[in-house]
């Protein structure tokens, strides 16, 4: 499991380094988001992903690998707007925004290492498309939560969700890197 702690940081490294450079670029103006919305641009992500898995031709010059960081970096967005809300303004410096961000992502892994332990890293005989496959299964499952003003009978919350998605593209993006 030593490999997959290396593997994921550096696949988080290149998401942080763009998460940050974007926030250099715009701010924090993704903090007037609310969740609904970072979904739905995590789910145009998700089909872009599934459709280049698909379709023969390709007519926009990104792959796959771009998708997955914007999943991953919308995921933690996320996560951050789950634990301190959505406001009318942007109001999250740069140091701070990173800071959260690597809050969330640290969370997340630990999440994802212990899965991992007890799953005995299942996760490396799975197809791209199935890891696809299941981010819009967690994005559909997080649409009628929220369709559902966040209430769940037996369910995990969306919080959980975000952060399966997150690890989920990170398998992923650690599958093309190998390729």
């Amino acid at each position: 499991m030593q490999d997959t702690s290396t593997q994921y940081d550096a696949i988080i490294t290149t998401c942080r380094t763009l998460f940050k450079n974007k926030m250099s670029d715009y701010g924090s103006a993704w903090r007037i988001l609310r969740l609904p919305s970072l979904t739905d641009q995590i789910f145009i992500k998700a089909q872009r992903i599934r459709g280049l898995q698909q379709n023969a031709e390709q007519k926009v010059d990104e792959g796959q690998e771009s998708e997955f960081i914007g999943i991953i970096n919308y995921c933690a967005m996320a996560l951050i707007q789950i634990e301190l809300g959505v406001i009318e303004q942007p109001d999250l410096d740069l140091e701070k925004a990173v800071a959260l961000y690597d809050e969330k992502i640290s969370e997340t892994k630990t999440l994802m290492m212990n899965k991992n332990h007890d799953y005995g890293e299942a996760w490396r005989d799975m197809r791209v498309s199935s890891l696809t496959d299941l981010i819009l299964q967690k994005l559909l499952r997080v649409k009628q939560i929220e369709d559902n003003q966040g209430k769940t009978l037996v369910s995990e919350g969306i919080d959980a969700n975000y952060q399966d998605m997150i690890n989920y593209a990170v398998f992923a993006m650690i599958h093309l890197s190998n390729k």
